[in-house]
């Protein structure tokens, strides 16, 4: 089918735009003429032009009475750059397909509504399930008000985040953390408990991939944090989650420079619910947990967790004192146990990356 086909080339460009756009979509386009690609283009990052007018700039005039392939419906509001539809309109497309609404209230359906208005062909649903994923951050924020929790672990093929002696590194192959690293990239924030910090002090960075740097978010109840661990080294200014910490610690994490948060607590641990809040109101769309199995239990007991990806090695650990991937009480019966569903499964060199987005009904699938 010829505009699947085109389409799929604009959700191609749209990802080259991953990591960069934050907090607005990933956005891809093609222009079609009699058949042929004439323009190209994506949203390259957050304040910049969108894709529509790269993919018109490139047509020039060829773009007249041809077809626009464009991943998310255009904006028709004034932001920080001007609506796509009336670049659209002026270039005399005759007709869009574009396979989502946007959910933003300063779009959700204006855009459509102004093209169709002005005697535009608009098709709407074309492989609305793709677009749905590729922006699953960008929409859960947009619809919930609340970042989008993405659980990441890298585990034995028994389920071991570390052996009996605390040995965590490297449980997987190089392929699978460089997938880790784009995961990073993926997303606003990078989670962790204060237990993963005092144990592996890791730095919390995109490294073996290019892309921008994701905020570190320690929970850290107590303040525990050492001032010389190594995410604290350059200038991204990590937030640190706590409660009923003295003054004069805290003075000394601002110091090194922490962004203290002092949040209420949910059983002596810093609540979850108000830790969201507080990152979804300082712009943050997206939160990356990767450790530790406490942390992992926490997120998903609280049913906070949107997905999950873990990172299967080939190996077995094995030991009753080995580190378990998910910690906390565990489900006390099958049917309280986290379902996935939409699962898909790939490979990173010999390491299964195995993730689904989380059930939020009962049944199982």
């Amino acid at each position: 089918m010829r505009d699947e086909r085109f389409l799929r080339e604009a959700f191609a460009l749209a990802e080259l735009g991953e990591g960069d756009t934050s907090p607005n979509p990933v956005v891809g386009a093609v222009v079609v003429r009699e058949g042929e690609i004439v323009g190209r283009g994506y949203h390259r990052q957050f304040g910049g032009p969108h894709a529509e007018v790269f993919a018109l700039d490139e047509a020039g005039d060829k773009a007249r009475g041809a077809t626009l392939y464009v991943t998310l419906e255009p904006c028709a509001h004034h932001g920080k750059t001007p609506p796509c539809t009336t670049r659209i309109l002026n270039s005399g497309i005759a007709r869009v397909v574009v396979p989502i609404e946007d959910p933003n209230p300063l779009v959700s359906g204006r855009g459509i509504a102004a093209l169709r208005q002005a005697g535009v062909e608009v098709e709407v649903g074309l492989l609305r399930d793709v677009a749905e994923r590729q922006n699953e951050i960008f929409l859960h924020y947009i619809r919930t008000g609340r970042p989008f929790v993405h659980l990441k672990l890298a585990t034995s093929l028994d389920g071991r985040i570390a052996t009996r002696a605390g040995d965590a590194r490297w449980i997987t192959g190089p392929e699978a953390r460089a997938f880790a690293h784009r995961l990073r990239r993926r997303h606003a924030a990078v989670l962790v408990g204060i237990g993963t910090v005092l144990a592996d002090d890791p730095e919390l960075s995109v490294r073996h991939v290019p892309g921008r740097q994701p905020t570190p978010v320690i929970l850290d109840a107590w303040g525990r944090l050492p001032v010389g661990a190594r995410l604290l080294a350059g200038r991204r200014r990590p937030i640190v989650a706590v409660h009923n910490l003295p003054a004069a610690r805290k003075d000394e994490l601002e110091a090194a420079g922490c962004r203290v948060w002092e949040l209420p607590s949910a059983e002596g641990r810093v609540d979850l619910s108000a830790l969201l809040a507080r990152l979804a109101a300082e712009g943050v769309d997206s939160a990356l947990i990767e450790g530790g199995g406490e942390t992992a239990a926490s997120f998903l007991e609280a049913q906070l967790v949107d997905r999950v990806t873990f990172l299967i090695a080939p190996l077995v650990i094995g030991g009753r004192g080995a580190v378990p991937s998910v910690g906390g009480e565990g489900a006390e019966r099958l049917a309280q146990a986290t379902a996935l569903r939409d699962v898909t499964t790939t490979w990173a060199g010999s390491d299964l990356v195995y993730s689904g987005l989380v059930r939020r009904d009962a049944a199982r699938a």
